[in-house]
């Protein structure tokens, strides 16, 4: 029987599973299915643009190499076992700072979502509509899942956001598409949180691989594992988010306010999160796109100028993105590249080659300063910057970007994510191309099988 609470209304478990199980088939708002195209077009677009990225590389390798399979490493012509496929495509697709993100809960679903969805889609023969669905409530629930335990238990825990509701989001879009019942998906509920992990140390990240691997591929490791394991007949706790002894025991639910968990299922299904989710309009991290536009839109109109000094305010972790050792998550060398260049490109801001031996930049960095500035801290979280630049010939000239373009509350234009995609796939195939992909991805919910969408981002 599916789990009652004590009170006789379905436990926040049993409410999440039947979620799950009817994902696949429940019509969701013409709006929201808009969106979620949206969100799997720029998905597309990072696999397309990340592919040859010295992770997605590696994971590629590691995937042909584990073991034989039919199924295809997303916008390449390897094949792979299922889980080693997607693992692959969703490391790809978070190869680089491109791709979604949820502020509100720190998650960024897109990778790993978007990836089981496409591999499992054509896996298992489901329908563009059923795909499609099925994304969307994964996004549902990866971008629920940190904010119903407490974004701040989870860092007194050491686990992070990123993992944790990416790992439910794909097993969500993973159980969704095995058309898991909803007695099978509480078991998927208990081994998602038997295998939930890792940790903030991926802000220490250097080449982009262990970050790739905890926002993208960990998640489809664990999450669409989990999903495999309950369709093979694994049976799991019945009650795992409620029950006493259970995952959420241990201390992540400390203070012991377990109602707080009921915003997981409050509203599933008809009040939605992916409009909560932005888009990176620049090839960096987010908390430093405000800081990007700033100091671009004050570039616009110099020409030939000595720079004394740069100065940034921001809120949250100002020292950690000041000395990031990963290039575009630092803000200091992705600010001395636009005051050198006039404008930030993708390969650029990825440059592990520029960051280290560019004299000229590392010279500009030396006098670039960045302080954690209390006066824009914001509940809900907002991503703000103030740069201001101290020029030799006795100029000052300040610029502060409340909310970034692409942010939620400031988000870009169909037509702007569209522009976006098809600038980070034009390097990779010709105009005809690109515009077959956006036309095909934008088309899904009228496909038959999701195979277009794979052979069309496909390339040798």
């Amino acid at each position: 029987m599916t789990p009652q609470a004590s009170s006789d209304r379905p436990t926040v478990t049993a409410q999440l599973a039947s979620y799950i199980a009817a994902a696949a088939h429940t019509p969701i708002p013409d709006d929201v299915a808009a969106l979620t195209r949206l969100h799997l077009l720029d998905t597309v677009a990072a696999i397309v643009a990340c592919r040859d990225l010295r992770a997605g590389q590696v994971a590629r390798a590691f995937a042909s190499t584990a073991g034989r399979g039919d199924v295809q490493i997303l916008g390449t012509p390897d094949r792979a076992a299922l889980v080693d496929a997607t693992f692959a495509s969703a490391v790809i697709a978070h190869g680089a700072e491109i791709n979604d993100f949820c502020p509100s809960s720190f998650v960024q679903p897109g990778p790993g979502v978007v990836s089981t969805a496409l591999c499992v889609g054509v896996a298992r023969g489901r329908t563009g509509a059923e795909v499609l669905r099925s994304i969307a409530a994964g996004y549902e629930v990866a971008c629920r899942m940190p904010k119903a335990i407490g974004i701040e238990s989870l860092r007194r825990s050491g686990m992070a956001c990123h993992s944790i509701g990416s790992l439910f989001g794909v097993g969500t879009t993973a159980g969704a598409l095995l058309h898991l019942s909803d007695l099978q998906a509480v078991d998927l509920i208990a081994y998602c949180a038997q295998q939930a992990s890792g940790s903030w140390q991926w802000l220490l990240d250097i080449e982009h691989f262990e970050k790739s691997f905890v926002f993208g591929g960990m998640a489809v490791h664990n999450g669409l594992h989990a999903a495999l394991l309950v369709e093979a007949g694994f049976s799991g706790v019945p009650d795992a988010l409620d029950v006493d002894g259970g995952w959420l025991a241990g201390g992540l639910l400390a203070g012991g306010d377990r109602d707080g968990l009921g915003a997981l299922v409050d509203g599933l299904g008809a009040d939605y999160q992916i409009d909560l989710v932005g888009f990176k309009r620049y090839p960096v991290g987010g908390p430093v796109q405000p800081i990007v536009q700033a100091m671009l839109e004050l570039m616009a109109d110099e020409r030939d100028v000595d720079i004394v000094r740069i100065h940034v305010s921001m809120p949250g972790a100002a020292d950690t993105f000041a000395n990031a050792r990963m290039p575009a998550l630092n803000a200091r060398y992705l600010l001395a590249l636009i005051a050198i260049e006039g404008g930030l490109d993708f390969v650029s801001a990825q440059s592990l080659e520029r960051f280290r031996g560019d004299d000229e930049v590392r010279q500009l960095m030396t006098r670039i300063t960045v302080e954690h500035d209390p006066t824009q801290e914001t509940v809900p979280r907002s991503e703000s910057a103030t740069v201001t630049i101290d020029f030799a010939d006795g100029r000052t000239r300040s610029r502060h970007v409340d909310h970034v373009t692409g942010y939620p509350t400031h988000p870009m234009s169909a037509t702007e994510v569209v522009d976006k995609a098809r600038t980070l796939m034009a390097p990779h195939f010709t105009a005809d191309r690109v515009s077959h992909i956006v036309d095909t991805v934008l088309s899904i919910a009228d496909l038959d099988s999701v195979d277009p969408i794979v052979d069309a981002i496909t390339r040798p």
